[in-house]
């Protein structure tokens, strides 16, 4: 591969070659930079994959992004040969902020983006780290900075019991804040901190806790619940039947992750086998592979999956 701009090839290679040291050891390749060509030897499969990993990440450069490691592992994802992104690399969609533009960092980032914008009810399953919220946020922020919706509206069922909360010093948003710090986090990403503490301020970033949804009607606003594996039946209804008119909304959790108490069926679950094909919902999922953070992020929940089917696996055998 030959690269015109000498001055973008050291970004594209990384300090001491790191990135292409993480493109090799990744795709299994041998990579070697001389001047300013990159050549590529291996496995053909995996050598088409290494060269259009290399192609993204140089056309990122040359749109005036920044590359680090996190990106580099984005773009042999989207490039990965035994998964069919879709979409040619140049095409993938992206959420537009204020801050930037946000695009998806796997194949089911791709997908999970494109019913974001195509529909009015999207549910979101799997681990930790594979952006479920982040991009719930991206888009919730980016329909709100254009005018779509009139504001953004977060929830979350830790926040469930009022009684527990009632024990907490301050006022609502103070008690709930700590379990709403995902989200925070997120819109912090999205919004600079004066505008995002303005928005609070008049409401058009609200806190609303999941006990007092019941009989509201949510109108021209994007509403996030996240955690939603640890909703009941009744909660989850009562949640999604607040939808108003110009409203979107946007339902994540992780079915892995179920928190109520012995016994009692997860509202998520139980929307999913209900409403999943229903024109206007959307289902994303996504899986270990998914997982976008940490490299040792994902093989942590592919352990702990290892060991949960394990031993589901040992009461099965006891039972039979």
């Amino acid at each position: 591969m030959t690269f015109s701009n000498n001055a973008l090839l050291p970004l594209l290679l990384g300090d001491h070659d790191r990135h292409l040291a993480r493109i090799e050891q990744k795709l299994g390749v041998r990579l070697a930079c001389r001047g300013n060509r990159i050549s590529i030897a291996g496995p053909t499969i995996q050598v088409a994959a290494a060269e259009a990993a290399l192609a993204a990440l140089y056309r990122q450069l040359e749109r005036g992004e920044f590359i680090d490691g996190p990106k580099v592992d984005a773009a042999m994802r989207l490039t990965d040969p035994t998964i069919d992104p879709r979409l040619p690399l140049s095409d993938l969609p992206a959420i537009r902020t204020r801050k930037g533009a946000i695009g998806p960092r796997s194949a089911a980032q791709t997908a999970y983006i494109d019913l974001l914008a195509r529909h009015e009810m999207v549910f979101a399953l799997g681990p930790a780290g594979t952006g479920k919220t982040y991009l719930a946020v991206a888009q919730a922020v980016a329909m709100l900075t254009s005018g779509k919706v009139d504001r953004i509206v977060l929830s979350r069922p830790a926040v469930e019991a009022g009684e527990r909360l009632g024990f907490l010093p301050g006022d609502m948003k103070e008690k709930v804040d700590p379990y709403l710090r995902p989200l925070y986090d997120a819109l912090n990403d999205m919004l600079p901190g004066d505008q995002l503490t303005k928005r609070m301020t008049t409401g058009e970033i609200e806190i609303a806790p999941l006990a007092f949804m019941r009989g509201r009607t949510l109108a021209h606003a994007f509403v996030i619940l996240d955690e939603a594996q640890n909703t009941t039946p009744v909660q989850m209804k009562m949640f999604l039947t607040r939808m108003g008119e110009g409203t979107r909304m946007v339902v994540t959790g992780d079915l892995t992750q179920i928190d109520l108490p012995a016994g009692t069926r997860s509202g998520l679950a139980d929307a999913l086998e209900t409403l999943e094909g229903i024109s206007g919902i959307g289902v994303a999922r996504f899986n270990n592979c998914d997982v976008v953070r940490h490299p040792l992020v994902g093989r942590i929940v592919e352990a702990y999956d290892q060991r949960h089917n394990a031993v589901k696996e040992h009461i099965r055998e006891r039972h039979s």
